[in-house]
């Protein structure tokens, strides 16, 4: 049995791709803290970036301190809207920038998202930069792509009331 204590874990966190899984099939709002609590087990933390994109929503600074005080530093950027009216925001290319930067000072990524959009990442930092990668998601509503390349997979669909709030 591989002893894992002791590991240097970074978790980066897609804040929007669980908040909307998690609207979407429990109407219910994810206890971030909880899954930062899974995510490093006895490891040591080296860095929890939680990655939001700033809306202007009325509660959005109270969710944003929620996120603080669960031990994540927030990286946060404005909404784009486009001339159409059209809204667009994700932080995939900067996830996967902060993940390269800090890959030589882990032992373990793990990705807290279900976006098939990362499986290259994935493969790059275990092939280039010999990190073990594990990924945090709802199985549901994670792509299969990105399920094949993880070393391991934690389903939050398999105990939902640990890692969910209250109804939304």
């Amino acid at each position: 049995m591989i002893n894992y204590d002791g590991q240097r874990v970074g978790v980066f966190i897609d804040v929007q791709n669980l908040y909307y899984s998690a609207r979407a099939m429990y109407e219910s709002y994810v206890n971030f803290g909880k899954i930062l609590e899974t995510a490093i087990g006895k490891r040591q933390i080296i860095r929890s970036l939680a990655y939001v994109i700033k809306s202007e929503a009325p509660k959005e600074q109270g969710f944003f301190d929620a996120l603080s005080k669960a031990g994540l530093e927030i990286c946060s950027k404005d909404i784009q809207i486009f001339a159409g009216g059209a809204k667009k925001g994700d932080w995939d290319v900067g996830i996967a920038v902060d993940a390269i930067k800090i890959a030589d000072r882990l032992d373990v990524v793990v990705l807290v998202t279900g976006d098939g959009d990362f499986a290259p990442l994935v493969t790059y930092l275990k092939e280039n930069k010999g990190c073990r990668v594990e990924g945090i998601a709802f199985g549901r509503s994670t792509s299969g792509k990105l399920l094949e390349v993880l070393d391991q997979f934690t389903d939050l669909d398999s105990n939902p009331k640990l890692y969910l709030l209250r109804h939304a």
